[in-house]
């Protein structure tokens, strides 16, 4: 089974996570925990994600979302995500200040990891987003958003950017925090 050590977190992981996210010592060690179970290699695989987000959009197309969010949370670039990633990106979804959200959101949309977002990189992640709208919900959508083109436009058009022109991460921020139409556009929040 193993020595008791390799079903600890360590002290180094514990300490740079509650530095990092606002999570209790307790709450850390719930999630650790918790992870081991449903991850005893340690590690969450890509496909091992998409089913996650599969459970959480099951009336929609969550498969190319999944593989780009994964991408933003795996931090080492080694194509699994560790217990510690998985947490620092759970902070940053659903904890983290607003614009710790809109750097998540920047490296979600920067699709090339050059640093910048690209008008193609726009469409690309916004056709990922469109395809989480359930079909009966894109109906009702406004008529400048019920394609993932229109929705590109648009929320390209919120940087004042030409097609041909990128977009830097403090500028995608100040665009999203100038713009509260902008928000929505880069991302999907269920009805239910």
């Amino acid at each position: 089974m193993g020595n008791a050590k390799s079903s600890a977190m360590s002290k180094q992981i514990l300490e740079d996570l509650k530095l990092n996210t606002k999570f209790s010592e307790h709450e850390l060690s719930q999630w650790y925990e918790n992870f081991q179970k449903q991850c005893p290699s340690g590690w969450i695989s890509p496909d091992e994600f998409k089913k996650i987000y599969e459970r959480f959009f099951p009336d929609s197309d969550a498969a190319s979302y999944a593989q780009h969010v994964f991408r933003s949370f795996d931090t080492n670039d080694d194509g699994t995500l560790d217990f510690k990633e998985y947490i620092i990106a759970l902070h940053m979804t659903s904890t983290g200040k607003t614009e710790r959200k809109l750097e998540w959101a920047f490296s979600l949309f920067d699709v090339d990891k050059n640093g910048y977002i690209t008008k193609s990189e726009v469409a690309e992640i916004c056709q990922a987003i469109f395809k989480l709208i359930p079909k009966d919900e894109q109906e009702n959508l406004p008529a400048d958003e019920n394609t993932p083109e229109k929705r590109a436009d648009k929320l390209w058009s919120f940087f004042n950017k030409k097609d041909n022109e990128r977009l830097a991460e403090g500028e995608f921020i100040q665009g999203i925090l100038d713009n509260e139409d902008a928000i929505h556009l880069i991302q999907y929040e269920p009805n239910k």
